[in-house]
Parts: C-alpha cells; sequence; structure tokens
C-alpha cells in the first residue's frame, strides 16, 4: 500500500485535535497510530498533547515497536496498536482515547447493552470489555486478543478507556465519537424511563444491511452456522445495564433528635436491591416542614416528592374551597 506519509501524518494531527477539542482526552492522554504498509507505522509520540500535534512530531516505528525515525519518543502504548494490526490485517488505523460517557461504563465494569440504536448495530455492533492491565505493558496488549478473534472494531478498557480500529483513520475516530454519543444517550435515557430494545427481528434486519455494506460481525457468523436453528444465536444482550445501576442497597435514612436523616435512602420504600427500608422510630414520626409550614400527619414523608405533592395537594384543595366559597356568596347576593 502506497500511501503520502505526510499526508497520513497531518490526518494523525486532526484525529488528535478532534479528540482533544471533543474532550475524549486531557492532557497528554490517548494515542492514535497508522500502518504504511511496508512494516513501519506511524504513531503519535509520548508526553504530548493530541490538541498540538504537528506533523513532524509524529514518530514512526517497526512492526515490534522499535523507534525508526522522529524527534519524539513514541507512545508507551504502541504495543497494544501492535496487537491489533498483527492480528487483523485489514485495520490501517488505531485510535485510543478516554471518552468520559464510555470510559464511566469501563470504570463501572458495566457491559453495554445492544440493540438500541441502528447505527451502533451497524457500525459498531456489540462492545466488549477487555480485562485491566498496565497500560503500556504487554499483558494489557494481549487482554484485546480474544476479542480482535471476535471481529470487534471497539474495545472498552476497564478502568482504563477504549480502543477503536478500522481501515483508515477516520472510520476509527469516528468509532469514538459513535461510542461515547451511544453511552451518553443511554445514561441519559436511564434517567427519563425505560430503555427500550429493538425486537431480534429487527435487529436480523440491521445485521443483513451490515453485511451487505461488508462488515464483520460475530452474530452474522453465528446465524450462518446456526442457519437451521437461528434462536440458537444471541441477537441482542447485555441486559446488565438495562436492570439498574447497582444491585447494592442504597444507604438507609438514620434520622437525628431534630428529625434530619443520614443516607441516602427514602423512609417507608424499598431499595434497589428490594430490601425494606427502615422507617422513623423511638419518639415517633417527625413533621415534614415545606416553606415553613408543618404539615401535619404520621404518614412517614421521607421524601422530598412525597412531600411536595402532599402540599400541592393540600394548596389545590385550598384554592378549590375558595372558588366554591366565592360562587356561593356571589348566587346569594352577597358582598
Amino acid at each position: 500500500m502506497m500511501v503520502n506519509e505526510w499526508q497520513i501524518k497531518q490526518q494523525i494531527c486532526d484525529v488528535g485535535k478532534r479528540m482533544y477539542d471533543h474532550g475524549f482526552v486531557a492532557a497528554n492522554d490517548g494515542n492514535i497510530s497508522f500502518r504504511l504498509g511496508d512494516g513501519r507505522f506511524l504513531c503519535t509520540p509520548t508526553g504530548v498533547s493530541k490538541g498540538f500535534l504537528k506533523p513532524a512530531d509524529i514518530a514512526t516505528v517497526d512492526d515490534k515497536g522499535k523507534q525508526l525515525a522522529g524527534p519524539k519518543p513514541r507512545t508507551s502504548e504502541i504495543l497494544l496498536h501492535l496487537e491489533i494490526y498483527h492480528e487483523i490485517p485489514k485495520i490501517n488505523a488505531v485510535c485510543h482515547a478516554h471518552p468520559p460517557h464510555a470510559t464511566a461504563f469501563a470504570v463501572a465494569g458495566v457491559d453495554l447493552p445492544s440493540g438500541i440504536l441502528p447505527e451502533v448495530e451497524i457500525f459498531i455492533g456489540q462492545v466488549p470489555i477487555a480485562a485491566y492491565d498496565t497500560p503500556g505493558s504487554k499483558s494489557l496488549a494481549e487482554t484485546i486478543l480474544p476479542h480482535l478473534k471476535n471481529n470487534a472494531n471497539t474495545i472498552i478498557l476497564a478502568n482504563h478507556g477504549v480502543v477503536t480500529c478500522d481501515k483508515d483513520l477516520q472510520q476509527a475516530y469516528f468509532h469514538i465519537e459513535t461510542l461515547d454519543m451511544y453511552c451518553n444517550i443511554l445514561l441519559l435515557s436511564k434517567q427519563i424511563g425505560k430503555i427500550r430494545s429493538l425486537p431480534e427481528t429487527k435487529v436480523r434486519e440491521l445485521l443483513d444491511i451490515k453485511e451487505g455494506m461488508g462488515i464483520s460481525d460475530p452474530r452474522l457468523e453465528c446465524l450462518q452456522t446456526h442457519e437451521t436453528n437461528p434462536e440458537a444465536c444471541v441477537l441482542a444482550g447485555s441486559d446488565e445495564f438495562l436492570r439498574g445501576f447497582s444491585t447494592v442497597a442504597i444507604p438507609q435514612h438514620t434520622p437525628d433528635a431534630d428529625g434530619h436523616g443520614h443516607g441516602n435512602g427514602i423512609a417507608g420504600t424499598p431499595s434497589q436491591a428490594g430490601q425494606p427500608q427502615p422507617t422513623p422510630v423511638s419518639s415517633g414520626t417527625f413533621p415534614a416542614i415545606v416553606a415553613g409550614r408543618n404539615i401535619p400527619g404520621d404518614e412517614g414523608l421521607g421524601s422530598s416528592s412525597d412531600t411536595a405533592r402532599k402540599r400541592a395537594m393540600e394548596d389545590e384543595i385550598e384554592r378549590l374551597v375558595q372558588v366554591i366559597t366565592d360562587k356561593l356568596v356571589q348566587a346569594s347576593g352577597g358582598p
């Protein structure tokens, strides 16, 4: 493959700036590389912000990671990139970054669900999480090997970030944008309500489109292997994120003498783990106070939302009573 090295170096700088401008890397984080095709690879230097790269900064290494050219030492994570190039000959570009929303999943160790957004299904597919290992080590490079064998072009690195790859620099970078946007949408959707998954029949249609575009996916291989029994292939998963943010019980309220509680629980309501929360004991219930007004009753109000609803209901009743009273006065010819 004949390429213009200077143009590729400029592309690497452009991708680095986009990563930096989008907040996918901070300070000197991240690294980018490109296969030249003659046993040589271009890569970003260590200790240089990706937002301020110059073509002259880009280093050249051989297929073992030994630096051949460049004024600054090559990235310490070139072994991770080389593992991808050695495993998948058609890959020509690799990007590594720390996009915040995707890295949140990496830190939490929660698998991304699939079968949600069409663009993600077609261009990325199911996203695996590789086991953690020390950045820059040969062991880290080896953690992604099983996922590369499974044709993943986007891999989350546990407690670290993400690594993406494709035939050119733009597509490898686009996978980072798509992934982080997807993770952001998942997190926002979870706050709004229940996330709806696509039916497997619709996922199958997306996989057919993907196949027509010449993009590999392990689910396609599974369907071909189990042609007479497609039900044997899982087209959409995991549901770990869809079940909830945590399976750990929320800390319970511990009321003080003044009625203020410590912890994140709501008295009288179940926690995320399904365990009942204790209601205040000892001297009885504590009064709920909204805007300086005492709301009577011993309903065990422990949540501002419950209190606000009760206060709003009382205000509405009071308003209706006043309206009815005014109408009666008018009907009787009163003042």
